[in-house]
């Protein structure tokens, strides 16, 4: 059974049940969310062959820094990074390192910042230089997907048809969904009810209500949808080694459908769109 909550009666832990907020809260994740969308649009002029995974992390740390907000990934649950650098075949969940990325490869940043209490959680992908025509339409189906899975949000709706509207359009263009990941809830906890999938039958999921929050975040590969994680316990990679990609927004279930919380003020959160 699915239980609804005020948010300001809510404990703060997850405990299965689904908040719904108010205005204030919209206000406060405004903010959060502008802030990583800030970040995500100036690492575009950052992300080139030759620069590491280390040097983008340690931009989003010190962006972050001058803006009075904290990484959420930074310790959490050992983490040791301030965001998550997904390269080709990562799915997600990819660590930072010193390997310079590569003419040609793909990357995934995702970023959360904690500000003022609030998370602002988003993800983009990035061309490494010029790109292979497979990539390109992978970044193109990928974002689609998102925008098809936002287009379902309204209230009376249930999660299930998020999922629909990504599954139907992703295999329709000969691609797969990852299955192990999903969005989520999201507000003053990281990560909260419901879980978001990308998958599903319309009919199927919670019910959506205003002023719930939550991430729609689709994985999409070329290949199949089967995952594996590595021996450090967060890299996640297609298993046939197929490119991966992943385009992630927080939104807010309004009156008359949604808030999407994280879009770029620069308009670069479209893939193909560069300073």
């Amino acid at each position: 059974m699915v239980t609804y909550i005020e948010a300001l009666s809510a404990p703060m832990k997850n405990t299965g049940a689904i908040r719904l907020y108010g205005a204030d809260a919209f206000e406060g994740m405004r903010k959060a969310c502008q802030l990583t969308a800030r970040c995500l649009d100036e690492l575009a002029d950052i992300v080139k062959p030759g620069v590491t995974t280390n040097e983008i992390d340690r931009f989003v740390f010190d962006f972050g820094r001058m803006n009075d907000a904290l990484p959420a990934t930074l310790n959490y649950r050992g983490y040791r990074k301030s965001s998550c650098t997904s390269i080709n075949h990562v799915v997600c969940h990819g660590i930072p390192d010193d390997k310079p990325l590569r003419e040609g490869e793909v990357v995934n940043i995702d970023v959360t910042y904690i500000l003022d209490g609030w998370h602002g959680d988003s993800s983009r992908m990035y061309p490494v230089g010029e790109i292979k025509r497979a990539a390109e339409r992978l970044l193109d189906v990928t974002y689609e997907c998102l925008l098809r899975g936002i287009a379902a949000v309204r209230p009376g709706a249930r999660t299930g048809a998020i999922g629909h509207a990504i599954q139907a359009y992703a295999e329709a263009e000969r691609c797969s969904v990852v299955r192990d990941f999903c969005g989520h809830g999201v507000g003053r906890l990281f990560h909260d009810a419901p879980n978001i999938l990308h998958y599903g039958q319309v009919n199927e999921g919670p019910e959506l209500r205003e002023g719930m929050i939550f991430t729609i975040e689709p994985m999409i590969n070329l290949g199949r949808p089967h995952v594996k994680v590595l021996s450090d316990g967060w890299t996640a990679v297609t298993r046939d080694r197929s490119l991966s990609a992943q385009y992630e927004h927080t939104v807010g279930v309004t009156a008359g459908g949604c808030e999407i919380f994280t879009l770029s003020p620069a308009g670069l959160d479209t893939p193909g769109i560069r300073r």
